[in-house]
């Protein structure tokens, strides 16, 4: 026999399930008996060890979760060879998985980790904002540095937005320096709507900037373009001069609207790489370098070799910066859903003091404040209202259309609208930690976070530009020694097409635009995707797992029917009794069912039953009013909860009690066929039982109505092309029931959390790929299994922690939308790296001469430049066709190709 003392501790690096597997796994490594369970919305850890408070202190922070403090301990005793008892508490209502009653998570199953939860290490994150990359190559430079950085965990660089996010525990500056160290700018960013407002500032300039020296250079080249179609040039006699001018005018096309391209280039050199900068600066130099040549020293070359191409530098230059400039203003929209989200936040807040109140800016509004909103203002902050009634516009978050009534005791999010009336509120959570705050830093990071399907373009960018140039030298080498003549003209065409028409650009546009855009929209419809893996998982998905409570059904029950079975010589004292006892034992949980048999005890407990032996509950007519006295001290004692059963107790003088399902009743050694009560299950209600020493005292139906829209959300899944399967811990009629009503492929009942967990796991042994929907952390172990976790409900703290995919409202439908936007993206995806890499393997051939033998030409590197700038902007166009992407009618069963799409949007 092991003595275990309860310790609780306040971690603050607590963010999902997965990192109270790592502190049980860490504190069990000494404590094999130990027993952990946590809480990652409250921080609360709670841990039954028989090792002392400080020896576990240590470990957790040895372990990477530092306490705050530790509350006082309470012995408790424990056999070690007994079966761990389950907390006394069960979840919040909105984290219940299941119908069976008290339900509990298996601790087992929460220890193992999984990539669908998409969780993030719990070391610290931060953001960069990258200068000068210019290509994919530029990408796999700067992460590679930033990788190689010591105490960095992971880091991700975003061409499309160039920023970069890194996990780890380093300095900042650290940081800048790695990045500087190969050549690019960095800074930290701070605050993320500044850092938004800054790269759109710059990204304005750059195009300006672009476009004109775009105009510059294509003032030059298009005129020489002309005349050379119209007069092939002699640089001989007085024309040497006019086409010495012209070089200068082409030198300074280079050295000003070209001028990043060298410096690029330059910088790519001394650090030893290769970049687009450097394969446009060797093309267009090597092309003026000759025709200079020829300029200076055209009386002594031959005839075949006086060719001059200082019109393809400049037309190159000029053609390479529209290219860019327009990719430039084709990109500006591809943050949309995050510059909503950020414009939600408000700039200041009326903060109420001794003295009066004042505005003051949101950075300085500390917890504890208490602020005033007037009407039609939106709150900046989180907080608690405690003075003031109002309706708040809560759409951005719940969807719900209709304001909701707030008072004070009622919490209030921050970005929400405040109605007519005036509130003062007290702030609880500000800045990045506000519900917004969060939501707004998952939508970022999930826009900057990169798919696997994009690790193929990061391995072909990195050896891409060398392998350029050594095609380009190849193909010089070949035409200069088997070519025909003019075989240095024809050298200097193809090796200046190769290295002009390769670039990288399109490649490394291809996966993070349509990356962005696709979250963005997810976030539109009320879809927070969590990681670029969570998003490429789903668009894969063969088979769908739903619970039934708060997932297919509304997960706000009620009691419908109960049957008595006690004495009837002393049926009304009895029933008084037992209905105390009732609430008394459910006053100790807070699972739906539970909940709604307390509320039904609490509310008819101090009342006489009806004299039949069946009652209505929602019947207020009965006669009398039994002893309140006895109601009120109905007390319990050695409360026990049993996983996917139900709760035990015994009351003041040593009666068991039990009240829960059929296996329960089935332990108690009570049969219930003889008791009829299978009418209640094929009406779809779930059953609960009450026992008192071993004989059945009562039994309850209560029912969970099904969400409205469940019907067609389940058919628009279905149509989506996926098997749809209800894991319930509720009775075999009742989910029978449910599913035959909603249309489900197949329904597995009476089901623990194991039984769910091990369920998934053989549904992907066949093959299939399994996404789990739940509505909080009982689901865990489910969740933690399946290839997709979807965390269905309002967003709790842990949901949007730990899950792969957070959906805002409570509807199967964000699922469906989530499924259908991420198939999108990936097409989308694959469109784009096709397009890009097929375009270079079509391109660099032609451009090497494979054609001349047929054509008898070679391609001109000016349409070079051109088709590499088309390359660009098609993949920017293509990416940005997700914008208009039509998602399947939310009534799939009578669905057009002509109904408009859903309207859901998040702002």
């Amino acid at each position: 026999m092991n003595r275990l003392e309860e310790h609780q501790f306040q971690v603050t690096g607590m963010s999902c399930q997965g990192c109270v597997g790592r502190m049980r796994r860490a504190i069990q490594e000494h404590d094999a008996e130990a027993q952990v369970e946590g809480d990652p919305g409250s921080g609360t850890l709670s841990v039954a060890s028989c090792l002392g408070a400080d020896e576990l202190a240590a470990l957790l922070s040895q372990a990477g979760y530092p306490t705050e403090a530790s509350a006082t301990d309470e012995q408790i005793a424990s056999d070690s060879a007994a079966t761990p008892q389950a907390p006394a508490e069960a979840p919040s209502p909105r984290e219940a998985p299941s119908a069976s009653l008290h339900e509990e998570p298996s601790a087992s199953l929460q220890e193992e980790p999984s990539a669908s939860l998409q969780e993030e290490p719990s070391a610290p994150s931060q953001r960069l904002a990258i200068q000068g990359m210019t290509c994919a190559g530029c990408v796999a430079s700067v992460q590679k540095a930033l990788a190689a950085t010591s105490g960095v965990e992971r880091a991700e660089v975003n061409f499309a937005s160039h920023t970069a996010r890194v996990l780890g525990d380093v300095d900042a500056e650290a940081l800048v320096q790695a990045v500087e160290s190969v050549g690019y700018g960095a800074e930290p960013i701070v605050d993320l709507r500044q850092a938004e407002r800054q790269r759109a500032e710059r990204n304005q300039r750059e195009y300006r900037r672009k476009l004109k020296g775009s105009l510059a250079s294509l003032a030059l080249a298009v005129p020489l373009m002309v005349m050379m179609l119209i007069h092939h040039p002699e640089p001989t006699g007085l024309a040497r001069l006019g086409w010495g001018l012209v070089g200068l005018a082409t030198l300074a096309v280079l050295a000003f609207p070209g001028r990043a391209f060298f410096v690029g280039a330059w910088k790519a050199l001394r650090h030893h790489q290769a970049n687009m900068d450097t394969l446009i600066a060797l093309g267009t130099g090597t092309a003026w370098l000759y025709s200079m040549a020829v300029v200076v020293a055209a009386p002594w070359l031959p005839q075949a070799a006086r060719g001059l191409y200082f019109e393809a530098s400049s037309m190159i230059i000029g053609l390479v910066l529209l290219g860019k400039a327009l990719e430039l203003r084709a990109q500006g929209r591809t943050s949309d859903a995050l510059h909503r989200l950020l414009d939600l936040q408000s700039q200041s807040a009326r903060v109420v003091r001794e003295d009066g109140e004042l505005d003051l800016p949101i950075d300085e509004v500390r917890q504890g404040d208490l602020i005033r909103v007037r009407p039609g203002e939106r709150l900046p902050v989180d907080g608690e209202v405690v003075e003031g009634n109002s309706h708040i516009d809560e759409s951005m978050l719940s969807g719900e259309p209709a304001p909701v009534a707030r008072g004070p005791g009622d919490e209030v999010s921050a970005g929400t609208v405040n109605g007519r009336g005036s509130l003062v509120f007290r702030a609880t959570r500000v800045g990045a930690d506000t519900r917004l705050g969060r939501i707004t830093e998952q939508v970022a990071n999930a826009q900057g976070s990169k798919p696997p399907i994009g690790n193929l373009a990061d391995r072909v960018s990195a050896v891409f530009v060398p392998s350029v140039m050594i095609i380009a030298v190849l193909t010089a080498l070949a035409w200069y020694h088997f070519g025909p003549e003019p075989r240095v003209i024809h050298m200097l065409v193809t090796a200046t097409t190769v290295l002009i028409i390769a670039c990288p650009c399109a490649l490394g546009l291809a996966t993070p635009l349509s990356t962005m855009i696709g979250v963005g929209k997810a976030a539109e419809h009320g879809v927070l995707i969590r990681s670029g893996e969570a998003l490429q998982t789903a668009s894969r998905l063969t088979t769908l797992v739903v619970d039934k409570t708060g997932t297919l059904t509304e997960g706000r029950p009620r009691l419908t029917d109960c049957r008595w079975f006690v004495d009837e010589t002393s049926a009304s004292d009895d029933r008084t009794r037992l209905l105390g006892l009732v609430a008394a034992i459910e006053a100790r949980s807070e699972h739906p069912l539970a909940e709604a048999l307390g509320r039904f005890a609490h509310d008819h407990g101090q009342a006489h039953a009806p004299d039949d032996a069946d009652t209505n509950p929602s019947d207020e007519s009965g006669g009398g009013t039994a002893s309140a006295t006895s109601f009120a001290n109905s007390t319990i004692e050695a409360f026990e909860s049993l996983t996917g059963r139900g709760v035990r107790a015994r009351d003041a003088e040593g009666r068991r009690l039990a009240i829960g399902n059929a296996a329960m009743m089935q332990e108690e050694g009570i049969e219930l066929a003889d008791h009829d009560l299978e009418g209640w299950q094929a009406q779809a209600r779930t059953l609960v039982y009450l026992s008192l020493d071993g004989v059945l005292a009562a039994g309850f139906a209560i029912e969970d109505p099904l969400r409205e829209d469940s019907r067609d959300a389940v058919a628009r899944l279905q149509a989506d092309g996926l098997k749809v399967v209800m894991l319930t811990g509720d009775n075999a009629a009742t989910a029978r029931a449910i599913g035959e009503e909603v249309g489900i492929d197949e329904v597995h009942a009476e089901l623990s959390p194991e039984d769910k967990h091990a369920e998934i796991e053989r549904l992907q042994a066949e093959g299939e790929v399994v996404g789990m929907v739940g509505d909080g952390i009982n689901d865990a172990p489910a969740l933690a299994r399946a290839d997709v976790g979807f965390a269905i409900g309002q967003g709790t703290d842990v949901a949007i922690e730990s899950a792969g995919v957070t959906l805002m409202r409570s509807s199967l439908h964000g699922v469906a939308a989530a499924i259908e936007i991420s198939q999108a993206t990936l097409a989308n995806i694959r469109q784009n790296l096709w397009g890009a890499l097929g375009y270079n393997a079509l391109c660099i051939p032609i451009a090497a001469g494979l054609l001349y033998p047929l054509t008898g030409t070679l391609l001109s590197p000016m349409i070079a430049g051109a088709a590499m700038s088309a390359s660009s902007i098609t993949v920017v166009a293509n990416a940005n066709r997700l914008r208009l992407k039509r998602l399947r009618p939310r009534n799939a069963r009578a669905s057009h190709p002509d109904t408009p799409p859903s309207q859901e949007v998040l702002s």
